[in-house]
C-alpha cells in the first residue's frame, strides 16, 4: 500500500501536498477548504509589519500560467495573530506562517507569530534583491528569536540559487522552500494597449506551469548543495508534476496557481495521481524516490552526436502528433504507425516529449 507521508522537520505530513502563500491562503476559512480539498499542510499568506497597499486589479490569467501583483496580506497583523492562524489549526495539520522581508521585520513578526501556534516559519525574501547577506541575517533574525522550524523562501532571479541555499543552511534555516515566482513581468491588452494590471508600470510575478522547469532546476541545485531539506514550488498541476520536484530532491512540494484555477479540491487529486503513480511502478513510500533523479545529472552531455529514435509499433496509435512536431521532418505516419527517417533523424528528443503513449524512445 503507498504511504504519501512525509516527516520534515519534525512536522507530520499526510501527504507532500500544500498550498503555496497566496490568495488560495488569504485567511484562515480558504485554509480551511485546502485542507477540505486535500492538502496534507498549510501555508498561509505572506504577512509583514504593516498590511500590504495591493494594486488593483492585481492578478491574470496567461494561458495556463498567472501573473501577480499581489504583494502580501493586506489584513492587519493583529487580525492574523489573534483570528486567523488559531482557526487555521483547527484543520489538525501542520500550519507554516509565511512572514517577511528584512531581518529588522523579522525580529519583531517571528516570536508573535510563534506565540499564535503556528508550527513552523516561512521567510520570503522576495524583496531582498540578489545578494544573499540580506536573506542569511533574516534567517538568522527568526532563529534568534523562535524555537520552532524556520524555511527560507528563495527567489529564482538570481545567477546561482544553491549560493543562496548555502547562505541560509549557514545561517541555521532548517530548510529551503523554492522557487518564489519569476519578474517583473509585463502583459499588455491589445484592445487598448493598457496593461492588464493596475500595478507601477504594469508589472507583475510570473507563476504556472510555465516556470515549472524552472523551478525543477532550481530545486535539485538545491539538493545536491546543502543538507537541509527542499520544498519545491512553480507550476505544479499533477500528480506527475509533483513526482518531478521529489525526483529531484524535493522533501514536498506546495502549489499555488492550479489552486486558483482549478479549486481547492486539486490538492487531492494531485495526491491520488501520486499514489496511483506510485503503486503502478511499485513504490511504497515518498522516501523511494526522493532525489532519484539526481544520479542521472551528468557533468557532460550525455552524446553529441545523434541515435536515431525507435518507434514501439504496438503502442503507436497513429495519432501524428509527433509528425507535426518534428522540426526535421523525420518522422511520419506511414499506415497506421510512425516510421522514422534515421538519415533525417537529429534525435533532438521533441517526438519523444509529445508522444501520448510513449511510444517513441531514445
Amino acid at each position: 500500500m503507498v504511504d504519501l507521508s512525509v516527516e520534515i522537520c519534525g512536522l507530520k505530513f499526510k501527504n507532500p501536498i500544500m498550498p503555496a502563500a497566496g490568495p488560495t491562503v488569504r485567511d484562515a476559512d480558504s485554509m480551511l477548504k485546502a485542507v477540505e480539498g486535500g492538502a496534507g499542510g498549510l501555508v498561509a499568506k505572506t504577512i509583514s509589519v504593516t498590511p500590504a497597499q495591493v494594486p488593483r486589479p492585481c492578478i491574470v490569467k496567461i494561458k495556463d500560467s498567472i501573473l501577480n501583483a499581489e504583494l502580501w496580506s493586506d489584513l492587519p497583523v493583529e487580525q492574523w495573530l489573534k483570528v486567523e492562524y488559531k482557526k487555521a489549526k483547527q484543520a489538525g495539520v501542520p500550519l507554516i506562517a509565511s512572514i517577511g522581508y528584512k531581518a529588522d521585520e523579522i525580529r519583531e513578526l517571528a516570536p508573535k507569530v510563534a506565540a499564535a501556534g503556528v508550527d513552523a516559519l516561512e521567510i520570503s525574501t522576495h524583496y531582498l534583491g540578489n545578494d544573499p547577506t540580506p536573506i542569511a541575517e533574516a534567517t538568522k533574525a527568526a532563529k534568534e528569536v523562535v524555537d520552532i522550524p524556520v524555511f527560507v523562501k528563495l527567489s529564482p532571479n538570481v545567477l546561482d540559487i544553491s549560493q543562496f541555499a548555502k547562505a541560509v543552511e549557514k545561517a541555521g534555516g532548517d530548510g529551503i522552500v523554492a522557487i518564489n515566482t519569476l519578474g517583473p513581468c509585463l502583459a499588455i491588452e491589445i484592445e487598448n494597449a493598457m496593461p492588464m494590471l493596475g500595478s507601477a508600470h504594469g508589472y507583475g510575478w510570473l507563476s504556472g506551469q510555465a516556470i515549472k522547469p524552472l523551478a525543477v532546476r532550481c530545486v535539485a541545485d538545491i539538493a545536491r548543495a546543502v543538507k537541509i531539506p527542499v520544498i519545491g514550488v512553480g507550476g505544479i498541476t499533477t500528480g506527475r508534476d509533483a513526482i518531478e520536484f521529489i525526483m529531484a530532491g524535493a522533501s514536498a512540494v506546495q502549489l499555488s496557481t492550479a489552486a486558483i484555477i482549478r479549486g481547492h479540491k486539486i490538492y487531492g487529486i494531485i495526491a491520488d495521481e501520486m499514489a496511483k503513480f506510485m503503486k503502478a511502478k511499485g513504490y511504497n513510500t515518498i522516501n523511494e524516490i526522493k532525489g532519484m533523479a539526481l544520479r542521472h545529472l551528468p557533468d557532460q552531455p550525455l552524446r553529441v552526436t545523434p541515435k536515431p529514435v525507435e518507434v514501439i509499433a504496438s503502442k503507436c496509435t497513429a495519432c501524428g502528433l509527433c509528425e507535426r512536431h518534428c522540426p526535421y521532418n523525420a518522422i511520419r505516419v506511414i499506415g497506421r504507425v510512425a516510421k522514422v527517417d534515421a538519415a533525417r533523424c537529429y534525435e533532438c528528443g521533441l517526438c519523444v516529449s509529445v508522444c501520448p503513449t510513449r511510444a517513441i524512445r531514445y
